[in-house]
């Protein structure tokens, strides 16, 4: 059973950095595409960052291009999500999501696209 486990969330102040890490458990993620997502209250869920586990090849939202980052270190079997610059209006659930399907540019934005998704982790950015 592929499970896979959030943490690093908390309260920051704006401007503050904040990395959060997702570890895989029942799979290797050097066959994965990993991906963020993020769900703030009485929104939709968000498209955040992807990487690809063939190439490396990354993917951003608008809202978070260029402040913050996605890596992989597949011996750890864990994704990282680094945050700077962080905003008020960045508050959400940051949830980390998994396929073994192939990269696919837009596949990789899209809620369906991904077959495993963990839990969540909170993260509040107070102005």
């Amino acid at each position: 059973q592929i499970q896979l486990v959030e943490s690093g969330g908390g309260l920051v102040q704006a401007g503050a950095s904040l990395r959060l890490s997702c570890v895989v458990h029942g799979f290797t993620i050097s066959m994965m595409t990993m991906g963020w997502f993020r769900q703030a209250p009485g929104k939709e869920r968000e498209f955040v960052g992807a990487i690809d586990w063939m190439s490396g090849k990354t993917s951003y939202g608008d809202s978070v291009r260029g402040r913050f980052t996605v890596s992989r270190d597949n011996p750890k079997n864990t994704v990282y999500l680094q945050m700077n610059s962080l905003k008020t209006e960045d508050t959400a659930v940051y949830i980390c999501a998994a396929t073994t399907k192939y990269w696919n540019d837009n596949g990789a934005q899209t809620i369906a696209w991904y077959d495993h998704w963990g839990q969540g982790t909170q993260v509040t950015v107070s102005s």
